[in-house]
Order: structure tokens, then C-alpha cells, then sequence
């Protein structure tokens, strides 16, 4: 593999064919993303179950992640399934009732007027309509400052610190009941805004706890930042809400800030929404959207997400390997231009042995790659928080840990048996490089792990050469 930023694709009706679905791992996919907000359960489940199945006729073990829905309000049923707001003109949003019209609309959140305050924006439709409060009450009364095409269920974004939702709904709690039993790998956490949202969705999952990507995507996620990053696991910079709920302008700057912030804090960070828009109906992307993939592996993401592009487009195949073919050349070509990594303050055993591999890789050109064997996958995940030159082949005993990596930067996980002792490990990570190709006899490698076996904390570094002697 000559990418290590990965690639996470959307699954749905475009990719739900076993052949669009070996196509798109084919093209690189490390993780597959299902939307629980759309679809019917049964519909979800099969989606991941088609996944697993084209995975395992690969000999793939990408990595499922599911997405809860959130506190997302949408407009309710439309008579004629979609209106034309006139800009200038009232429209009312109602707690419920008939179907709506260009005159006013139900809601699916009947608390909407409590917490909504004259002068305050309203969003439909990723920003595409734009709304202003002039009276509160049960119905809100808004005027239309932008108007705009809406249909029924569109997206309806308000100042998030406004909102008195719960973080966690009744339909999250469902949904993430149904993830769990379909032994997902990741769950992402949608329109998070403090670190106590996180707590109380890992607290549902007891005792069957996966990894949460926390998804930034309001106004008091980017304020409250580094809190949320102590508690997720990873999180994804979801441009679409976050561009409604802040200005448009600030958004470049605020991904590259976020981005800084996660590798910092050794947490690895997806930069999703609209990569390559233009592919849900053309068969190659536009130039500004190459551009910005590119600009997201420069800025030091972890992996890039596409959504309806693979989930509902016409070219979801084609999307995924344009994708995967910007991000290999902007990694080969772009090196000068990457963002700088954070000043080293590494104050524990296991983070220092991390930051010199990656060190020795940089100024030593005849070390072909890093091997660590970790159980719990954080060895794997302090490597990639330091973006070495050279890829990171993880060996990892439980599936689901090697699963979990796949969202790591440049860690390819390769399976393993528990070795009895330090010869043993370094022996099955010597042998299983040689063995599975990755590198050959001779190759001189880096070889990070816990000494003796099983050692809670990471201290070994070894330059090994592979086929030599084990001490």
C-alpha cells in the first residue's frame, strides 16, 4: 500500500451490489460507513452484512462504522414533496399537523419554539435556504432571507448551544442497540458539543464498547475541542453542519486547526463532506475538489470520507479510486507542503519510543518499515501519531482491535497469535513480513513492542534486520 491516509466510504443503495461493494475495497476502502439515519433496520443490516461477506471473499477485514443519526431536526412531510421559498416572504414552523407548504411547515421537534429567540438563523437544507426568527412562540415565525428549494425531511440547523435536545435520543439509543448487535467496529457520535456527550454514549455501550469518532459539527464541539479530544477515541471534521452553523469562510482555517489538535493528541481525524461532490453524477471530479482531498491529506488527516458519492451516486467505484489516487500522489508529491507535526513533549515510556522509531525511519533510508506487535492497538496508534516515512504493520491477536486501525494513518493491521515470550514476538513479526510479502530477507526493519510479552507499557525498539538473529 503506498497510501497511508485512508479512505472511508458510505454505504447504500449505489454500493449495496456485491460487486459495487468488492469494487470499492478493491479501490482501497479501509473503512465502509452506514448512515443509521437512513434506511430501514432491516435495510442497515444488510448493507453490513453484505460488507463482511465481500470483505471476507477479499481476505479483507475493513473496518464498519456505524453513524448515529443525533439530535438532527428535519422539516416534516411536504404536501407536494418539496416547496420554493420566496426570499422576503413569512414562513411558519410548526410543532406538528398537516403537511406543510410555501406558507409554513411541521417540524420533527415540537421544543423548537422554546428555544428559539428573535434575530436567531435558520437553516434548511445544508444552508441552501436560509431563514430569520421575527417571533417565537409554539410556531415560529420566520422570514425568508434566502429563499431557496426545500423538500420534506430536509435538514433544519440551529445555534446548537441553543438547542435544549438531549445529545443522546431515544432514536440514538436504538440505533446504537442495533449497531452493537451487528458487532460493529466504530460508532460515530453525530452533532456532539461536550466532552459529557461522549461519556454518556461509551456508558450505553457497556459492556460491549467500541470506539467512538466524535463528530464536530457545532459551535460548542470547536470551543470545547481539546475536552472532547481527552474522551473520543477519534473524531471527524463533518464540514456540512459545521459550514451551516459557522460561516462558510472560516472553514478551511478551522480544518487545518482541528486537525493540528487531534495529532496533538495523538487521535487520529477524518475530514469528510462534499470531497467529491461532482461525482454523485460525473465520472471524474472537478478540480477544485481534487484540490481539496489533497488538501486534507497536507493538512495531516488521517482519512477522507465520502458520503453520497459512494452511497447514492452514479460513480461510486470510480469515486472511491479517485479518491485513493489524489490522496497517493499528494502523499508521494506533497511533502514539502505538509502541515509540521507538534513540538515533542512526550512524558511516558511508550509515547518516546513511538516519536524515536519514527525518528530513526525519517533519517535512516535503508529501514523499510515499522512492525509492532500490541494487543490493544494503542502501540499502533502513538506510531501514527507521528506520521512516519515508512508504513506501520501492526500485529494484532482480536479482529476487532485490527479493525479498529484501519482508521489509523499509514498502520496496516496484520493478524497474529499470542507469542509466549520477546523471541517469540519478534520471531512471528519477522516471519509474517517475510511471509505475507510485505518485505523481504535482508530488509532491515523497526520492530516496537512491550519486553518481556504482555508488558502493559511499550519499551522496546529493535533494528532487525529480517531472517537474522532475533537478539
Amino acid at each position: 500500500m503506498s497510501r497511508s491516509v485512508k479512505l472511508v466510504c458510505t454505504l447504500g443503495p449505489a454500493s449495496a451490489d456485491p460487486a459495487v461493494l468488492t469494487g470499492l475495497l478493491e479501490a482501497g476502502a479501509d473503512v465502509l460507513r452506514v448512515n443509521l439515519s437512513h434506511g430501514t433496520p432491516e435495510e442497515q443490516a444488510a448493507l453490513v452484512a453484505a460488507a463482511r461477506h465481500a470483505a471476507a471473499s477479499l481476505g479483507a477485514e475493513p473496518a464498519i462504522m456505524a453513524d448515529l443519526p443525533g439530535p438532527k431536526i428535519r422539516l416534516g412531510e411536504l404536501r407536494e414533496g418539496r416547496v420554493t421559498l420566496e426570499t422576503g416572504a413569512r414562513f411558519l414552523l410548526r410543532p406538528g399537523g398537516a403537511p406543510g407548504d410555501a406558507e409554513g411547515a411541521p417540524t420533527t421537534y415540537p421544543g423548537l419554539g422554546r428555544d428559539l429567540r428573535p434575530g436567531d438563523r435558520v437553516l434548511l437544507a445544508d444552508g441552501a435556504v436560509e431563514l430569520v426568527v421575527r417571533g417565537s412562540g409554539e410556531t415560529v415565525v420566520t422570514e425568508v432571507a434566502r429563499g431557496g428549494v426545500v423538500r420534506s425531511g430536509a435538514g433544519l440547523n440551529v445555534p446548537a448551544e441553543r438547542l435544549s435536545l438531549p445529545a443522546i435520543t431515544e432514536r440514538d439509543r436504538e440505533a446504537l442497540a442495533r449497531a452493537l448487535d451487528l458487532g460493529v467496529d466504530l460508532v460515530a457520535q453525530s452533532f456532539v458539543r461536550e466532552a459529557a456527550d461522549v461519556i454518556g454514549l461509551r456508558a450505553l455501550m457497556a459492556p460491549r464498547p467500541v470506539p467512538i469518532v466524535a463528530k464536530l459539527e457545532t459551535r460548542p464541539a470547536v470551543e470545547r475541542i481539546e475536552e472532547i479530544l481527552a474522551r473520543a477515541d477519534a473524531v471527524m471534521v463533518a464540514r456540512g453542519d459545521l459550514g451551516v452553523e459557522l460561516p462558510m469562510e472560516e472553514i478551511p482555517i478551522l480544518q487545518k486547526e482541528l486537525l493540528r489538535a487531534a495529532r496533538a493528541a495523538g487521535r487520529p481525524a477524518i475530514v469528510a463532506t462534499q470531497m467529491l461532490e461532482s461525482m454523485i453524477q460525473a465520472p471524474r471530479p472537478t478540480r477544485a475538489e481534487a484540490s481539496d482531498v489533497a488538501n486534507a491529506v497536507l493538512d495531516g488527516a488521517d482519512a477522507i470520507l465520502l458520503s453520497a458519492e459512494t452511497a447514492i451516486g452514479a460513480y461510486p467505484v470510480g469515486a472511491a479510486r479517485a479518491a485513493a489516487r489524489i490522496a497517493e500522489v499528494a502523499e508521494e508529491r506533497g511533502g514539502a507542503f505538509r502541515a509540521p507535526g507538534p513540538v515533542c513533549t512526550h512524558r511516558d515510556e511508550a509515547s518516546a519510543v513511538a516519536h524515536a522509531a519514527a525518528a530513526l525511519a525519517e533519517d535512516d533510508p535503508s529501514l523499510v518499515a515499522i512492525a509492532c506487535y500490541t494487543e490493544s492497538g494503542r502501540t499502533a496508534g502513538l506510531l501514527a501519531a507521528e506520521r512516519p516515512r515508512v508504513p506501520v504493520f501492526a500485529f494484532v491477536p482480536d479482529v476487532a482491535v485490527r479493525r479498529s486501525l484501519q482508521v489509523r494513518f499509514g498502520v496496516r493491521p496484520v493478524p497474529a497469535e499470542r507469542p509466549a515470550d520477546t523471541d517469540a514476538m519478534i520471531a512471528l513479526m519477522d516471519r509474517g513480513l517475510r511471509d505475507r510479502g510485505l518485505a523481504r530477507e535482508g530488509d532491515a526493519v523497526l520492530m516496537v513492542a512491550a519486553m518481556p510479552a504482555g508488558k502493559a507499557s511499550t519499551n522496546m525498539l529493535k533494528v532487525h534486520r529480517l531472517g537474522g538473529p532475533l537478539r
